[in-house]
């Protein structure tokens, strides 16, 4: 009797999460690329909050290996850290949205 075991290999993220300055009212994109698709529970989230797919937050996933954040009109007090998670994966950047200084 022969037993084969077949074990899907882990992924690993490739390229991690970047750390983002913009100003208010512009867009702030977070991109992660993991090794291969198929991994399962991704989730996107802002100082522990969790975020959902809606006009001001965009979630998108290009062949299930390039998962997007975009943030678009963004305000002060969205700066924070954003975090990705997939399965186990874990990463992380921070984002910091500047005010516009107007001079008279």
């Amino acid at each position: 009797l022969l037993l084969l075991c077949c074990t899907e290999e882990a992924a690993v993220i490739v390229s991690g999460l970047k750390n983002t300055d913009v100003f208010m009212g512009e867009s702030a994109t977070f991109t992660c690329e993991l090794s291969h698709p198929g991994v399962r529970n991704v989730q996107w989230w802002l100082d522990g909050s969790p975020l959902h797919n809606n006009f001001v937050t965009e979630i998108s996933e290009q062949d299930g290996r390039i998962h997007t954040l975009t943030l678009n009109d963004v305000a002060c007090h969205d700066s924070g850290t954003v975090t990705f998670r997939a399965g186990s994966l874990i990463s992380s950047a921070k984002l910091l949205v500047k005010g516009i200084l107007l001079l008279e």
